[in-house]
């Protein structure tokens, strides 16, 4: 498909910069099978929900994987995205140029490691000299919180908590599971109540969730693969809540990337532990999950494109333009929406 198909205005300050203190506060935009628009909070999303649902959340952690190498007299930015071994990371740098294999990275004084493969699109194979809980600690005294680009201002102290779910638990990701953002523990206290199940999956989510689509077609852009994991306790919960009528709704396009990476043609699920680059576009069949909760997203972006095959391309559209006139906020520290899988799917 067309990737202009995908474009839409956004005013500058529909930008969210910050999130909305306390989580649960955010907007929520419920978006109907029949395409009608509802506007909500997301507090109301017990109410929302049915007994014998379950709610699928990504419990992948945040990492401070952005870092700053001195190179010789100048400096290069050094992005994780996806970990390959205990000290060694795929990274996007900028400038890229800077660096060519054996190239030493400084990272701090006593933080240090090399470029020791370059790759395309600026990406480079980072070996540091430490591996597994020191260079977690490394990162943490060292890295700054992979905040989004169209967040236009340095991170601070306050995103190592805003810029984290409060189920996290599985260090790795890049960038947040934003959806999950808005959850809190009185919101979970409620939707057990209702009777709503909760399982986690884990997806790594890499920085390459932020990259543009330079393509004109969607079938030329490429995906970065994202390291996922579904347990064989979650699959059977899952399964069998399908099985006696309950709806899977996926806390994010991450769990529902991994989840519908997972699933059989015919929804069943099996454990699951691997690399994953789905790409999901309009015409996508979906398998596993029936209703979903996003955030907001980029023109053109990869996630546009997946909420798009989920609600249908002018239903989204239609529900964005909404959601500007009405003042909603967009990206990672904005608002949400959740969105009821068409039944003609």
């Amino acid at each position: 498909m067309r990737v202009d198909l995908f474009d839409f205005h956004l005013p500058p300050e529909c930008i969210a910069d910050r999130p909305v203190q306390p989580r649960d506060a955010a907007r929520l935009l419920h978006v109907a099978a029949d395409g009608a628009l509802t506007d909500r909070g997301v507090r109301e999303l017990p109410a929302l929900l049915d007994p014998g649902d379950v709610l699928v959340l990504n419990d992948t952690r945040v990492i401070p994987a952005r870092l700053f190498a001195r190179v010789g007299a100048g400096r290069v930015e050094v992005m994780l995205h996806r970990r390959v071994e205990a000290d060694t990371w795929w990274a996007f740098a900028r400038p890229a140029r800077k660096l060519k294999p054996g190239t030493p990275l400084d990272f701090g004084d006593d933080f240090h490691g090399a470029c020791i493969e370059k790759g395309d699109g600026g990406e480079v194979l980072v070996r540091f000299d430490r591996a597994g809980a020191d260079l977690t600690a490394a990162l943490e005294a060292h890295g700054h919180v992979p905040l989004p680009p169209y967040i236009k201002r340095p991170d601070d102290a306050r995103d190592r908590t805003d810029y984290q779910t409060v189920y996290a638990r599985t260090d790795g990701a890049v960038a947040a599971p934003t959806a999950g953002l808005h959850l809190t523990d009185a919101l979970f206290a409620a939707l057990d109540a209702r009777g709503v199940r909760r399982v986690t999956v884990t997806l790594h989510v890499g920085a390459g969730t932020f990259l543009p689509v330079k393509a004109d077609d969607t079938d030329d852009h490429r995906m970065h693969v994202e390291d996922g994991t579904v347990s064989a306790e979650a699959a059977e919960t899952i399964t069998t809540a399908r099985a006696t009528g309950g709806r899977v709704v996926a806390v994010g396009t991450t769990a529902l990337r991994v989840l519908e990476s997972a699933a059989a043609p015919d929804g069943t699920l099996q454990a699951f532990s691997g690399g994953t680059d789905l790409f999901i576009t309009p015409g996508y069949r979906f398998k596993a999950v029936d209703r979903l909760m996003t955030n907001l997203h980029l023109p053109k972006s990869t996630l546009f494109m997946l909420v798009s095959a989920f609600s249908g391309l002018e239903t989204m559209r239609a529900a964005y333009a909404h959601a500007v006139a009405r003042g909603y906020r967009f990206y990672s520290y904005g608002d949400a929406c959740l969105l009821d899988r068409p039944t003609s799917d």
